[in-house]
């Protein structure tokens, strides 16, 4: 269609040098000649193909036209209201007269309604005991005849008047129009072959390039617009959470080991080496290698014995120490183990230890705390927001990895008073203004508290966290001083992230359902 309207196109002007009207064109395949607005587009279309070429220039002139609303397109395409009324009733004296409910059902409710009226008006049909019958035995549909004169054409011979009764029977709206005055061009021709548009392999080879003709660079063109990166929304909600750690005077803790050992993963915490979490239905393992490199001595040794023994306070578990189970490498379940490895780090001067430059403790000096007044303690609040590993089921909330928000506060004396203080401060700077707490169970925590937020698109409380106080069998074996106490709390990047944008399967969040479009099209998040 495209090249045997730019052919029609050169072939006019071949034979009459100008075009000034391009609406007295027939475009191929029509038998009308193009006067409505869609056929200039359409003509529009190829001269622009052939100016591209400099075969042709044109210039652009404006007209007010008028097309079909909807209803002015039905109405020329099966009739008037006022002439459909008239068609469904019968004439004077031969038939029953048609009712109001009846002629609705023939014709429809807005057509029975509207045509009614103009029917009458025309004095097409009149009214005869209880319904309507035909007044006349015959009919000029002249508002059909109107539309489609509009439809083909854009105007009315009728004039104005008639035209501006159709615009307020919103049967018809006017819009600008176009149509084109077309000359000969420089590189004028009948032939529609299009120029080559690149210098190819063959081309070269055949020699054939020397007698092709070849498309002109546009070097003022817009060229295909550059895709740059764009952040996934879990990295914009993780950054807006790290900010408010910042803002709260946190220290981001290192936790660049995806893999650790289970002392550190899971003793060093005062799980019990029974758990279920160290079933390996629920934590990844490695074979190779298996093993990990044996922690600090003396800690190790004071870690194994408040699990099997007992000590600060405490009867511990009980069971049999295994060193086997302690020594198995996996891939961590939660970023807590690089806090309790940081709190370790943090009791070294209290052990009589001192760090080196990369940060870890030297030999100790004693086996226990300082003996002089200062005990080496000094409080910190740091946190860490990074991937973790469990061997769940994936569903539309659960993945075998994903990322946990971490926060540690170590100081002397807190109190559970504290905890909850600081955690409503923490949710409210995230908009969770309405936080509940929950006591709940947790190895390494007592008290340990659920934390609860009102969910306005859900309208219920859902779960958003974890927090607690870590028990004296985790922090004095580390070297820690009786009254220090430490909070700790974390809840997952994904859930704050989900209920952000909107998304109720975490698979579209993560993994290979995840949209492209979306992320890129994904606004900034701002708590």
């Amino acid at each position: 269609m495209a090249e045997t309207l730019q052919q029609l196109i050169l072939d006019t002007l071949d034979e009459s040098s100008v075009i000034q009207d391009t609406r007295t064109l027939v475009i191929p395949g029509e038998t009308n000649p193009a006067a409505s607005h869609e056929a200039q587009i359409t003509i529009l279309g190829a001269l622009n193909s052939l100016q591209s070429r400099e075969m042709i220039s044109y210039e652009t002139h404006e007209t007010l036209c008028h097309i079909l609303t909807p209803e002015g397109a039905q109405i020329a395409l099966e009739g008037s209201h006022e002439a459909r009324v008239w068609e469904a009733l019968p004439m004077k004296g031969e038939g029953t007269p048609v009712g109001v409910q009846d002629l609705k059902k023939k014709i429809g409710d807005e057509a029975a309604k509207v045509g009614q009226g103009r029917a009458f008006k025309n004095g097409w049909i009149a009214k005869e005991g209880g319904g309507f019958v035909k007044a006349v035995p015959a009919i000029e549909d002249v508002t059909q005849l109107q539309l489609r004169e509009v439809d083909s054409t854009g105007a009315l011979d009728a004039g104005e008047k008639i035209l501006a009764e159709l615009r307020k029977r919103k049967l018809i709206t006017q819009r600008k129009g176009q149509w084109f005055t077309v000359h000969k061009g420089p590189n004028f021709s009948t032939s529609t072959a299009k120029p080559e548009t690149d210098l190819t392999f063959d081309m070269l080879t055949s020699g054939s390039w020397k007698t092709a003709t070849f498309k002109k660079y546009n070097f003022e063109a817009n060229g295909t617009p550059t895709s740059g990166g764009a952040f996934h929304p879990l990295l914009k909600v993780r950054e807006e959470i790290r900010n408010i750690f910042l803002e709260m005077g946190f220290e981001e803790m290192p936790t660049n080991c995806f893999v650790e050992s289970g002392f550190w993963c899971f003793d060093a915490l005062f799980v019990p080496q029974l758990h279920p979490a160290r079933e390996l239905q629920d934590t990844f393992y490695l074979s190779d290698p298996s093993t990990s490199l044996r922690p600090p001595e003396a800690y190790y040794r004071r870690v194994a014995q408040v699990h099997e023994k007992g000590g600060y306070g405490s009867i511990g578990y009980r069971t049999p120490w295994s060193d086997d189970e302690s020594h198995k490498l996996l891939l961590r379940t939660h970023t807590t183990a690089s806090s309790a490895a940081m709190l370790y780090k943090l009791a070294a001067k209290c052990r009589g230890e001192t760090l080196d430059e990369q940060g870890n403790p030297s030999a100790p000096k004693s086996d226990g705390v300082l003996a002089d007044a200062d005990d080496g303690f000094r409080p910190a609040k740091l946190f860490s927001i990074d991937r973790v590993f469990r061997n769940e089921t994936m569903d539309a909330t659960h993945l075998a990895e994903f990322h946990q928000v971490e926060g540690v506060v170590a100081d002397r004396n807190l109190t559970l008073a504290d905890l909850i203080g600081f955690m409503r401060v923490f949710f409210g700077k995230m908009g969770m203004t309405g936080v509940r707490f929950k006591p709940a169970y947790n190895p390494y925590t007592e008290p340990s508290l659920e934390i609860f937020a009102f969910h306005p698109m859900l309208q219920k409380w859902v779960e958003i966290g974890n927090s607690g106080m870590f028990r004296p069998e985790m922090l004095e074996p580390m070297g820690f001083p009786k009254d220090v106490r430490v909070h700790g709390w974390g809840i997952s990047l994904e859930r704050p992230t989900m209920i952000r944008y909107g998304i109720n399967n975490i698979r579209t969040l993560v993994g290979h359902k995840t949209s492209i479009e979306g992320v890129e099209n994904s606004p900034a998040v701002m708590f």
